[in-house]
Parts: structure tokens; sequence; C-alpha cells
């Protein structure tokens, strides 16, 4: 598993959705010991609620910054306050909050950070990318990981000579490295995360006098994550596909019929958020909203 956390590890696993899930899988999988600190779907992580597991003897912690199926940001500065004070290997998998909402690997004392190609760098997914701490440089150079295609200190090696293991998605780097020059051509990090910012503001306004609900407390900018009061969401995402042309998201298990989202990222803008609340109005006239 990444950063070869072993038998001997504890592991405290931020679960609040499907995203977080993913995490506790690949425990049971790797037979890593680890505790699942549940939340409610759409609920934001308290101090209260995280200091509940402090001074337990946990080794590793990791969380999805944005925990995609409910679109709840969690406090990674609260987060890395816990971390630090138990002496806590931080994990920050930030594939759908990278360029879309703020975050500091320095600031919030994390160790690693996840990301991917697509989402907010809007290319192609199949690349992804690792940034590691001093700390967690060192974590990798100890280890002695057990796979051939997933080994971080070969890739660290082999940055020594500008290469990779083996052959990556080279097209993929390619717009990788003309995507970001086009975020700092025009203005940055913070720039983009702004754009992100408000493109999400942009349609919250816009249907707050409709008959939704946020599932989240603690919204992230790059997804929302909407509950229709009186319809359903996998009916209304049928019907904006199939007779809108309009493409949101599903949610999966048990929020399938419950949770629908809609994305802020990528190549979207104000307009576009009028075009999918115009289809809404129309859904309501026609009585199915």
């Amino acid at each position: 598993m990444a950063f070869h956390f072993s038998r001997e590890d504890k592991v405290l696993v931020i679960n609040g959705g499907s995203f977080g899930k993913r995490f506790a899988d690949l425990c049971d999988i790797h037979e890593i010991p680890h505790v699942d600190l549940k939340l409610k779907h759409g609920k934001k992580l308290t101090k209260e609620k995280l200091y509940e597991y402090d001074n337990q003897g946990f080794s590793g912690l990791l969380v999805n910054v944005d925990e995609t199926s409910t679109a709840v940001l969690y406090d990674t500065l609260m987060i890395g306050e816990f971390c630090k004070k138990n002496g806590i290997f931080f994990v920050c998998d930030c594939v759908s909050s990278f360029l879309a909402d703020p975050f500091d690997m320095t600031e919030c004392n994390a160790d690693v950070m996840i990301t991917g190609s697509q989402k907010v760098l809007a290319c192609p997914p199949g690349i992804s990318m690792i940034v590691l701490s001093p700390r967690g440089i060192k974590r990798v150079e100890n280890s002695k990981p057990k796979t051939m295609y997933f080994d971080i200190r070969d890739a660290l090696k082999n940055q020594e000579r500008g290469q990779t293991p083996f052959t990556p998605a080279v097209g993929i780097l390619l717009q990788i490295n003309k995507r970001l020059k086009e975020i700092e051509r025009m203005g940055g990090a913070d720039v983009e995360i702004a754009r992100v910012e408000a493109q999400a503001s942009d349609f919250r306004e816009k249907i707050k006098d409709m008959s939704f609900e946020l599932v989240s407390e603690s919204p992230a900018n790059g997804v929302t994550s909407v509950r229709p009061k009186n319809a359903n969401a996998y009916d209304i995402f049928l019907i904006l596909k199939d007779e809108y042309d309009i493409w949101i998201c599903t949610n999966g298990g048990k929020m399938k019929n419950e949770v629908f989202r809609v994305g802020h990222i990528g190549a979207l803008t104000h307009d576009d958020n009028t075009t999918l609340v115009n289809a809404f109005k129309d859904l309501q006239r026609r009585g199915i909203l």
C-alpha cells in the first residue's frame, strides 16, 4: 500500500462517504489495522469528534480532503494539529480538492498529498501525482515495498536521472504541463481556486429558492451535493441526460436515489449554471421537481 503502512501500524481513516470508505477497503485488502472515524453523510468533522481518538496509538491518518460523494470539505489545519500532537503520519487525498480549495502542506503538517490529472487540471485520467514532505521522503526511503509497479522509492531514484521507472502516459503528461502553464498565465493557484469558488457560489445562489437542500455542512468548492426534496435524484439525472443533453453526476449505494452532484471544475462558466438551472425550472413546470 502507498507509504507502506504495515500490520505493525494502526491507521485512523476519516470515513464520511463512499470515497472515504475506499481507504478503509485498502487497509482491509493489505491487512493493515485501522479504525474508521465514521461520519453521517454531509456532516463535517468537528474537533470534539476528532479528539475522541486522541492518544490512542495511531501511527497514520488517511483523509479524502473533499469527501466527493457528499461534497464535505474537511479542516486539514485541525486534522494536521491532531496528527502533530499524536505523532501521526498524515496522508491527504486531494484529488477533488487540488486547485479547487485552499491547501498548504506545510501549514497543515501533511506528509503526503495525492492528486490526479483529472478534476481541476481538466486532463484525462491516467496520471497520479504524489507530493512528499521531508518526513514522507524519509518514510519511503526506509520502507521495503512488496510491489514492482508502485514502488515510490524506485520512482524517487529514477527522478534523479529525470525519468520514471516505467513508461508513463506521456500524452497526458504533456497536457498537464500545458494546463499548469495556463493556470500560471492566468494568475496562479489562488486565481484558479477563486474561479472554482465563484462557479460554486453562483450555482448555489441560483438554486437557493428551489426544492433542493445542500447535503454538506462544510461545502467544498469543486462540487455541490444536492438532495431533491420532492423527487428521485437518479430520475432527475436520467431525464437531464436523455431529454436535455445535460450531464450531472449520480451518487452510488444508499444515496443513489437521494443525492446528485453538480461539478464546478474544468471549462465551466456561470452560463452553464444558468442552463442547468433553467432545466430544473422546466422540470418544476412539468411537475417532476
